[in-house]
């Protein structure tokens, strides 16, 4: 595909988008919106005489069909037990579309507002939506999808920001703090833990989640993985020691409402919270070519952002080094 920024996603003009829609059965009325999303491309695409729909365009290459369509099986198989997942719309009994070099899902479109988390409360309506979730996940294992791993997360990261991103002058410092923190990381979160694994959201913060009617709505499920079932829990905590205890006490007594929550899971948060830090850098790297993230991140890959990343994990490497929480009456 040839693109005058060579860069498969400068192809989805407004008509590109129009046009995908229309050949799948629906007619547009010509209204589009770009929401916001940097993995992929989505859109809200007005229908006539019906509600809009959001188009998702994937990242080429990202992904395989395979691995695609177990995302959407996964949303499936939430949705036939009630829980409230927005899934794919179905045409032709297929959820995964094709049209010119892209792949594409249609959902309905659904309202609500990001979750106040800082009401206990609602932590606790989370808890039980996540037991609920996770049973289904454990019923059985991705085949293609990848797993959460230190390999991958950590280790892979690490090389590609030391090799072509980190300024020579601090990659020592970098080099110190990195080679440290997966020492310890690898003895806390031990890579092929089968028995722990299930498939998870594995991307569960506020802005994946819709509230309405009282209760979490799940989307996007593009980066589902195998992990353990800590990774849906860790990312709902916030604020000092004594708040994210309150909190994942919260979580953990509506969990167990439907499953049993994984208590010796808690010694993970910390090492997967710094994997998703080093994360995070290696994918804004490796998606610099993609036009829309030096726009959306023009911060990245200055001296200042490395400085305040490799502070960021030494702040980690601290966390990593300190008890695990202790819930109460554990």
């Amino acid at each position: 595909m040839s693109t005058q920024n060579n860069h498969p996603f400068e192809a989805l003009t407004p008509s590109f988008v129009l046009n995908s829609v229309d050949h799948h059965g629906y007619i547009s009325d010509g209204r589009i919106l770009a929401l916001n999303s940097y993995e992929n491309r989505v859109y809200q695409v007005g229908i006539e005489d019906e509600e809009p729909i959001i188009a998702k365009f994937y990242r080429p290459d990202r992904w395989s069909d395979e691995q695609i369509l177990e995302e959407h099986q996964l949303c499936a198989e939430l949705v036939a037990q009630e829980l409230p997942v927005v899934p794919p719309l179905m045409k032709n009994s297929t959820t995964l579309f094709h049209y010119g070099d892209f792949r594409l899902a249609l959902y309905p479109r659904k309202g609500g507002h990001a979750p106040e988390l800082d009401n206990l409360d609602n932590l606790l309506i989370m808890g039980r939506f996540l037991g609920r979730m996770h049973a289904v996940g454990a019923v059985r294992a991705f085949q293609y999808r990848p797993a959460i791993t230190c390999k991958h997360y950590g280790y892979e990261s690490a090389a590609l920001i030391k090799d072509k991103f980190m300024p020579e002058h601090i990659r020592e410092s970098y080099d110190a703090v990195v080679d440290e923190i997966l020492k310890i990381i690898d003895k806390i979160y031990i890579d092929g833990e089968d028995a722990e694994y299930i498939r998870v959201h594995g991307d569960c913060h506020v802005g994946n989640i819709l509230w309405r009617d009282d209760a979490p709505h799940f989307i996007d499920f593009d980066d589902s993985r195998m992990a353990p079932a800590i990774q849906d829990v860790w990312m709902l905590l916030s604020g000092d020691r004594a708040r994210q205890t309150a909190q994942l006490n919260e979580i953990i007594e509506g969990y167990n409402e439907f499953s049993e929550f994984p208590l010796q899971q808690i010694k993970y948060i910390e090492s997967l919270r710094t994997l998703r830090i080093m994360y995070f850098s290696a994918w804004l790297a490796k998606r610099w070519d993609d036009p829309a993230f030096p726009r959306a991140f023009p911060w990245f890959n200055t001296t200042q952002y490395w400085e305040q990343h490799i502070l960021d994990l030494r702040e980690q490497l601290g966390e990593l080094n300190e008890p695990a929480i202790q819930i109460f009456g554990q």
